[in-house]
């Protein structure tokens, strides 16, 4: 497969550059400003996914687009935005789109309906502006009908880790194991990105891995 990749020099963005290209795909890294350290393998690309003209050009011809981008710190009253052209540049190209999302919305088991933002244990209050940029985000792309995307939502505590290759599959509630822990590698999401890229399975709506 043709893989673009948006916020590919990011902690999670590299990640999926690299099991992209352990499975033999190819594969166009983008991001804001320039790398030297990108893979051999990879066709390295300027672009913002805040420019709907930049996400058009890189989406052309290819299979699919995952989108990693994360604001920069203080800047995450501008996510909303960013999604918006991000997703009109989509809709010129016809391609596929997979963003990588936050947990915010995700109904925590057994707390009466409270989502992830709403309960300190999972996210504290000094991070619930970073947790509203992800519910904006997500909202954006829940009003878009042409373009077809799918939001991963990953586990409250989502951090770079260790690949197992498994993982489990929700919709809109927080996976949590058996002493409540909600945890997922980025490696692990990345490996889910990917089996959703190759084998479809969501189309316009939010889903979510945990282990």
């Amino acid at each position: 497969m043709k893989i673009t990749v948006l916020g590919a020099t990011g902690s999670a963005g590299r990640r999926i550059v690299t099991e992209a290209l352990s499975r033999g795909h190819e594969v166009t890294a983008v991001a804001r400003k320039g790398s030297d350290d990108m893979p051999d393998k990879v066709t390295f690309s300027i672009g913002d996914a805040g420019i709907s003209e930049d996400v058009a050009q890189l989406a052309k011809g290819q299979d699919v687009v995952i989108s990693a981008v994360r604001p920069s710190p203080g800047q995450e009253c501008t996510v909303a935005e960013t999604t918006k052209a991000l997703l009109r540049g989509m809709r010129k190209s016809g391609t596929r789109l997979l963003v990588l999302g936050g947990a915010a919305n995700l109904v925590v088991p057994g707390s009466d309906g409270k989502t992830v933002i709403e309960n300190a244990n999972y996210l504290p209050p000094e991070f619930r502006h970073i947790g509203q940029a992800s519910l904006d985000q997500l909202e954006v792309c829940r009003t878009e009908t042409e373009v077809d995307w799918a939001y991963l939502s990953p586990s409250a505590s989502f951090n770079p880790g260790k690949r197992t290759g498994r993982y489990r599959t929700g919709k809109t509630e927080l996976l949590v194991d058996s002493n409540g822990k909600s945890e997922l590698s980025m490696e692990d999401a990345a490996v889910a990105l990917l089996d959703e890229a190759e084998n479809p399975k969501h189309h316009q709506v939010q889903f979510t891995i945990g282990y």
